[in-house]
């Protein structure tokens, strides 16, 4: 006859009120609605006196407890993410999975929910709070999801009900109750729109109920006291991949991500690895192939909006996601993160502020916080920011939609601008590792503003940026790059190498010593720098300085400045050189580097210049013994400047230049020992480009010095690399270890390379290689009998021995060639043209350099063509034709060929 409470109570703890009797009859299902008949559980309240707590059996273990439903799809990796949410459980009381929107928080948090075992014996709870919108009924929530409602009691009297209502009307208080004596994890989906209630009830759940355990999904921390944070990061691209196989397949069951693997792994990237992305991505498969979403990735909004119809709205596009993430910013917030969407490949603070305004630093700690912003330690010793390529893209969106994409373009390009001017000289010294470093970290940003300028037809701020990247493409050998920006800012002024020819006159300041606008001497060198940079990243496409045009521009910019001149004492008018050397006039190029050594030697600032132009003519003056002057002294006194300066760039090009002066004078021993000590150089400045050039140098000296099998290792592990296309030291490799094979019997192999070195390196890419890989081809086809192809093959190789830049370069590849010719008409219908074959011995002779020092392939060619000639000639008929040769003109040797 006394009181009896109705479905349900939600006030007892974690075991049974009385005896025999279970506790919260929701609690194994979490199921809502009426008791099954005569299962009522009492009010602990109005019942006998429970036992003490800590004596109570747990909740039976006849069925799992917790309201958490099954999964309707596969759960794809976060196997590491599991196992580390699971060791933060163990060892805190409250932990908070941090991420964007997408990322797969709610599907984590509850896939590693049940890996808790004992440590949640009295279940796992989920209270999904997205559809809560006022805080204040957070609470309430919490209260359902656990299946705490609130307990009315039948035939109570007044007093009582208002008792009981007094006591426990609070929403908290229940819960606590509830939660106070069961050991349980309870899970707060979705926190980031309630956060300030979700953090209060936590707070109080947790100091009130030492058994509860809270993991919370969220897009910004609690911040609650004792709170752990696990950022939920993007799949990596080979998790992201499965995922977007198994829900493709789900989608179009013939999918296969094989069939298209690069397409898949761009969608993956530009989705930035978020699954709720993928997802909606793999939904497209019934319609589209990968080919065709990954092209139309820079519409993804329009895109992917094929979600779940069951899912959340906020869920069901890729914009609603973002919009949801958005719409919980405030101005300032909504502000910075618009404008952040102008950098590429992130940014540090000092950028943030320069480009976002005053309010930068506290609005990026809150985006940082709300998981729009991701931060990161940078290789500079401070945090970076950047934001996934979606977050980006929609940002950039709202930034043209308020009308400030203009201004935040403008600032981080006055920005960048800045940033390469000011470290531009850093490049020449001991702090150049951390120069490079700053432009490698800043590079995307630099290209962006380069983007923007000539967009702009912003002729300053570009001329401006590329003088200052100019010694960094230099030093990194990225010539595509000089190349490409260069021709697209002499786009934006007019040409200063046309006719009438304006003479330069002295500039002993840095174009990029101030910053836009220039004007006078210096803006017309500046524009001229422009060019030089473009004429010597032209060297890989020689054959177009041929036609008369171009001739003619070479011709203006000799003519443009005379030897002395300051300016062309440093990159890029040191530039100037190479286009006179284009023309073939080598005694003008003798001139000006005697000139501008005595103009660097008058000044002592310009010491670095000096230097430079040092290790310049020591590189000339080792190919060219017919001119005065000491290479080695050259290259010694480069390197002595150098290593004084702390240049480690600098000192590795002496060491190389120095080593190519001992290999021309056949002292390989030494030459191999400049170029080890120029490689560990480079190795400190991460400089590979520069590393495997002077890899395949030393593999060639150790080869000549007979170590052949270090050297032939050496070249085979330069001609693997996969990233140096636009780079010498892959052709020279190939051409070097080709060169080996064929005189050590390995001809097969040697085509191969050959072959290959055909298919990548095409004349027209690389002219000054063309005449080498002809040549090896004719001693091929000799070793091979096939004299008449060989001899055809010499030809062509004569005719590239003749070009200017050839001739400077190799001044002994007429001599080479026509000793090729020799071996091929010694082998010619059965011997007789031996005397021709003689004749071209005694024209290769007299058309070597004084002092010169064959190498391995030389000598193998040479003593072939002696030997074959010499057994169809006599002593006397051999010294008549060898002398004959010697006679020969050039074009008369050409035409014997």
């Amino acid at each position: 006859g006394g009181p009896r409470a109705l479905p349900a109570d939600r006030h007892h703890g974690t075991g049974p009120d009385t005896a025999g009797h279970p506790p919260d009859h929701h609690a194994p299902g979490a199921a809502a609605g009426p008791p099954a008949p005569h299962t009522t559980p009492r009010d602990p309240h109005h019942a006998a006196a429970p036992r003490d707590p800590r004596t109570l059996a747990p909740a039976s273990a006849s069925a799992p407890l917790g309201n958490l439903r099954a999964r309707l799809t596969s759960f794809v990796g976060r196997e590491d993410d599991i196992e580390a949410i699971r060791r933060d459980l163990a060892g805190a009381r409250l932990v908070t999975l941090l991420g964007p929107g997408g990322s797969g928080k709610t599907r984590l948090s509850q896939e590693a929910a049940e890996t808790v075992g004992e440590a949640a014996r009295d279940g796992v709870w989920l209270a999904e709070l997205a559809p809560v919108d006022d805080p204040e009924a957070v609470p309430e929530a919490v209260l359902t999801a656990v299946g705490a409602r609130e307990t009315v009691l039948r035939g109570a009297g007044a007093e009582e009900l208002r008792a009981v209502a007094e006591r426990h009307d609070d929403p908290v208080v229940r819960l606590a109750e509830h939660c106070a004596r069961r050991r349980m994890l309870l899970i707060l989906d979705n926190c980031e729109h309630v956060v300030d209630a979700a953090a209060r009830l936590v707070a109080e759940l947790l100091a009130r109920c030492p058994g509860l355990t809270v993991l919370a999904t969220s897009r910004e921390p609690l911040g609650v006291p004792g709170e752990v944070l696990r950022p939920v990061e993007p799949l990596p691209e080979p998790v992201a991949l499965r995922l977007l196989a198994d829900r493709g397949a789900a989608a179009r069951p013939a999918f296969q991500a094989d069939d298209d693997p690069d397409a898949c792994a761009e969608i993956c990237r530009r989705l930035d690895g978020l699954p709720l992305a993928i997802e909606l991505a793999a939904a497209r498969l019934r319609m589209l192939t990968p080919r065709q979403i990954a092209d139309r990735l820079d519409d993804r909004f329009r895109l992917l909006t094929s979600g779940s119809r069951t899912a959340l709205p906020r869920q069901q596009t890729l914009r609603a996601v973002v919009d949801w993430s958005w719409d919980l910013l405030d101005e300032d917030e909504r502000d910075v993160l618009s404008r952040l969407s102008v950098f590429a490949g992130g940014c540090d603070l000092r950028a943030a502020e320069a480009v976002c305004g005053p309010t930068a630093f506290d609005a990026l700690g809150q985006l940082v916080d709300k998981s729009l912003v991701q931060a990161a330690p940078s290789g500079g010793g401070e945090m970076r920011y950047r934001l996934l390529e979606t977050v980006a893209e929609y940002a950039a969106q709202r930034l043209h939609e308020a009308g400030r994409r203009q201004a935040a373009q403008r600032a981080h390009l006055t920005y960048y601008r800045e940033l390469a001017r000011t470290t531009d000289p850093l490049l020449l010294g001991p702090e150049q590792r951390t120069a490079i470093e700053r432009i490698e970290r800043e590079y995307e940003n630099l290209r962006t503003a380069l983007r923007h300028a000539v967009a702009e037809r912003d002729e300053q701020e570009a001329l401006c940026l590329v003088l200052s990247l100019g010694w960094y493409w230099q030093m990194r050998d990225l010539r595509m790059e000089a190349r490409h920006w260069s021709a697209e800012t002499m786009a934006l002024g007019p040409d200063p190498f046309s006719r009438p020819v304006r003479p330069a006159e002295p500039v002993w300041e840095r174009c990029t010593s101030v910053p836009p606008p220039l004007t006078g001497e210096l803006l017309a060198e500046a524009r001229r720098g422009i060019h030089l940079i473009h004429v010597t990243c032209m060297d890989t496409e020689l054959d177009t300085w041929q036609t008369p045009q171009a001739q003619d521009k070479l011709r203006i910019i000799g003519e443009t400045y005379r030897p002395g001149l300051p300016q062309t004492c440093r990159a890029p008018g040191s530039a100037w050189f190479y286009a006179v050397l284009l023309t073939g006039d080598m005694e003008r190029v003798r001139e000006i580097f005697e000139a501008s050594i005595r103009t660097c030697r008058s000044r002592p600032d310009f010491e670095w210049e000096l230097a430079v132009c040092l290790g310049l003519r020591a590189n000339i003056t080792a190919n060219r013994t017919d001119w005065a002057g000491d290479a080695t002294r050259d290259a010694d006194e480069a390197l002595e400047i150098f290593r004084r300066l702390g240049d480690a760039w600098g000192t590795a090009e002496a060491l190389s230049a120095r080593g190519e002066v001992r290999e021309r004078r056949g002292e390989y021993r030494a030459a191999a020992a400049d170029y080890e000590e120029a490689i560990a150089q480079a190795d400190r400045l991460g400089a590979r480009a520069q590393t495997t050039v002077l890899t395949a140098r030393l593999g060639t000296a150790l080869l000549e010095a007979g170590d052949a099998e270090r050297g032939e290792a050496l070249l085979r592990h330069v001609v693997e690399q996969r990233d140096i296309a636009h780079n010498e030291a892959m052709p020279a490799a190939r051409l070097f270890l080709a060169g080996w094979l064929s005189t050590t019997g390995r001809t097969a192999e040697a085509r191969e390379h050959l072959r290959r070195l055909r298919k990548d390196f095409s004349a027209a890419t690389f002219a000054v290689f063309d005449g080498f890989i002809l040549g090896s081809e004719a001693w091929l086809d000799v070793v091979d009998g096939d004299h008449e192809e060989a001899l055809a093959k010499t030809r062509r190789a004569l005719e590239r021995a003749e070009e200017p830049l050839t001739r400077v370069i190799v001044p002994h590849m007429r001599a080479v060639c026509l000793t090729l010719a020799a071996t091929a008409l010694a082998g010619v219908d059965g011997g007789s043209r031996a005397r021709d074959a003689a004749r071209c011995l005694g024209a290769a002779d007299a058309a070597l350099p004084s002092g010169h020092v064959p190498g391995y392939q030389e000598r193998a060619a040479r003593e072939r063509a002696v030997a074959a000639v010499r057994a169809v000639l006599d002593g006397e008929q051999y010294a008549a034709a060898h002398a004959e040769g010697g006679g020969l003109t050039p074009e008369e040797a050409a035409a014997l060929v």
